[in-house]
């Protein structure tokens, strides 16, 4: 089915207990009937409410069933990430979830969001995980734990953090000492912040996750067991499991033979990849850790979309077996700002900043037809006289009068001191994580030849003074161009960093920037001027009435009286980010598929909003509106 299917991503096998969270395993004579599954202790509403937590309970497994205070439970997930919803909509987006008729949020943990610089964590505001979990108990449901270190998820560089490409011959993902023991030290700050919260001490958390689609990058069970180990050490005592692909390739690399091992795809036959996962292992709770129910979308693509009556099928062959599954993405929501990341699969592909993923829940966090048909496939496991809980009341969606954006800032208005060197230096070398670096180079006198950057990655606007040159798109494989440039004018190239691969070989030295040399007429240019461009702080900007040339910030104010969520409509723009109050909505590109910006109704306020646009392509069109539904430029199932 989703044909460029993603990552085979897979788990589930088996484990015998692990600590006080399965000290009773061994004891229970295991019913196969599948109605006991949710009944009694493992019911709909498994958890009380309340902010306090409960007492400590037991959850494990045995045989072929996973045991909630030694009853067969099961587990009916779905998963939704904290960065990608914001705080203030976690509790409506996870009562839709019971509606639903799930019982377990799963969620991944963001090492480069909780550890932007090395050995400086942020656990606050939207980062403050321990909270989306308590809310998650307050709500009625458990949770499953997927803290990598590497997480993929679309997300830039797969949530490791950037500052580890620094150090040049650092290997992620190995056994190399160096990325050991920085991700020991995230997973001990994430211990502090969570181990707190699993069942044995009263909180919600089940399971946790052991790195994530290993199978799919490697091969080294003394990596794997090195990961287990400092998850144990990080305070972690629950049940640990595994996640890869059904092919026998994934899960010999990927699972742990003493660990249960979850498997992950898509539409089509999941009786066809429970087939393969039983000649790799049998006699184990057999459980589907990503049930693709959608997909994600890459610029210049077509939006994919996926069969709601195929989702709910298959979702309904594995409940009836008494298969637990975990809908990816039950709520994609959005990546924000600069964390996007990217394919790599023979070209560079970036992702959108949507994460609508086509899932039960919109990106406005709006139940779809899915969500229903879904609903009605849930509701058929639940025991005999059970009600699930209805829908919480729609959030308003407003629309906004279109505006112009009259005033407009120079680019050049947020260069700062440069930083020199010979060859260009990459955004890791820069001490950058996200965003844009300048490269200049002052020529002596006027030169008409080919110009080739070797590396660029990933999109470079060629400029001198004004005047736009041309752009080269690392996804076309574009290298060079020819280019007419005058004497005592410096050769400005724009590089905007698209989102670091976040699977596969090639993520693991996906640096930024200019990567290798520059070349004038066949002679390398040498002596450079490094200018960061993070756009973290768009406060320099001197705005004007006047027209600016080449890629510019446009400005301008709105006025609203009421309050609610929209899409910013930007059909007739170019490319590159908007600000709306300070905050970065992400990208936008008229190649598409994404032709608009989710705006959640936190971000706006009565009154005055003030909205900031880059734009990369200037064209003629200056105009904004606010609307109620998202617009896709094409489809694909």
């Amino acid at each position: 089915m989703l044909e460029k299917a993603r990552h085979d991503i897979n788990r589930m096998n088996r484990r015998k207990f692990i600590g006080a969270s399965t000290a009773v395993l061994g004891l229970w004579n295991l019913p196969r009937r599948i109605a006991r599954a949710n009944e009694g202790s493992g019911g709909m509403t498994p958890l009380p409410g309340g902010t306090a937590q409960t007492a400590a309970r037991t959850f494990g497994y045995k045989g072929e069933h996973f045991l909630l205070d030694g009853e067969p439970f099961l587990l009916i997930p779905g998963e939704m990430h904290y960065p990608r919803v914001p705080r203030p909509y976690w509790r409506d987006r996870m009562r839709k979830m019971r509606a639903l008729g799930l019982n377990t949020l799963c969620t991944y943990v963001f090492w480069n969001l909780h550890e932007p610089e090395s050995g400086k964590f942020d656990f606050t505001g939207n980062l403050d995980v321990a909270a989306y979990l308590r809310t998650a108990q307050e709500e009625g449901l458990w949770v499953i734990l997927r803290p990598g270190p590497y997480i993929c998820t679309e997300w830039d560089f797969g949530g490791l953090p950037s500052w580890l490409l620094s150090t040049s011959d650092l290997k992620v993902r190995t056994t190399d000492p160096r990325f050991l023991k920085a991700a020991a030290k995230y997973f001990q700050r994430v211990g502090e912040q969570l181990a707190p919260l699993q069942i044995t001490r009263g909180g919600p958390i089940i399971m946790v996750q052991v790195e994530n689609e290993y199978g799919s990058f490697g091969n080294d069970h003394d990596y794997m067991n090195a990961i287990r180990r400092s998850i144990r050490d990080a305070g972690f005592e629950v049940t640990l499991y595994t996640a890869d692909g059904p092919e026998k390739a994934n899960l010999e690399g990927g699972t742990l033979p003493d660990l249960p091992a979850a498997i992950n795809f898509g539409q089509g036959d999941p009786a066809a990849e429970f087939a393969k996962f039983a000649k790799f292992r049998q006699s184990v709770p057999r459980m589907c850790g990503e049930y693709w129910d959608g997909w994600f979308d890459h610029w210049g693509e077509e939006h994919h979309t996926t069969s709601p009556e195929g989702a709910a099928r298959g979702l309904d062959w594995m409940l009836s077996r008494g298969i637990s599954a975990n809908l990816y993405m039950v709520h994609g929501g959005t990546t924000w700002g600069f964390m996007s990341g990217a394919n790599f699969d023979g070209t560079y592909q970036s992702d959108i900043s949507s994460y609508d993923y086509a899932a039960p829940l919109d990106e406005a966090g709006r139940p779809t037809r899915k969500f229903f048909l879904i609903r009605e496939v849930i509701k058929k496991y639940q025991p005999a006289g059970t009600q699930l809980p209805e829908l919480p009341a729609p959030l308003p969606m407003i629309e906004i009068p279109p505006f112009e954006l009259g005033e407009a800032a120079a680019l050049p208005g947020l260069l700062g001191e440069p930083v020199l060197s010979e060859q260009p230096k990459t955004m890791e070398d820069l001490g950058q994580a996200y965003g844009f670096v300048l490269y200049r180079k002052r020529l002596a006198k006027r030169v008409k030849a080919r110009l080739e950057i070797k590396g660029v990655r990933d999109y470079a606007v060629i400029l001198q003074g004004a005047r736009r040159l041309g752009v080269l798109d690392r996804r076309l494989k574009q290298e060079s161009l020819e280019v007419d440039l005058e004497g005592g004018e410096p050769l400005d190239i724009l590089v905007e960093n698209m989102g670091r691969v976040n699977f596969g070989p090639r993520f693991v030295d996906d640096r930024k920037g200019i990567v290798g040399q520059v070349m004038l007429a066949g002679s390398e240019l040498s002596g450079w001027q490094n200018y960061p461009l993070p756009m973290t702080d768009l406060s320099a900007l001197h705005f004007s009435k006047t027209n600016v040339k080449g890629p510019a910030f446009l400005r301008s104010q709105f006025e609203l009286s009421s309050l609610g969520d929209t899409f910013l409509d930007m059909r007739g723009w170019g490319k590159g980010y908007v600000w709306l109050n300070g905050y970065n909505l992400g990208r936008y590109w008229k190649i598409g598929p994404q032709q608009c910006l989710f705006v959640p109704s936190l971000w706006v306020r009565r009154g005055i909003n003030q909205v900031i646009v880059l734009d990369l392509e200037p064209a003629d069109h200056r105009t904004l509106q606010g609307i109620k539904d998202p617009i896709w430029s094409g489809g694909m199932s």
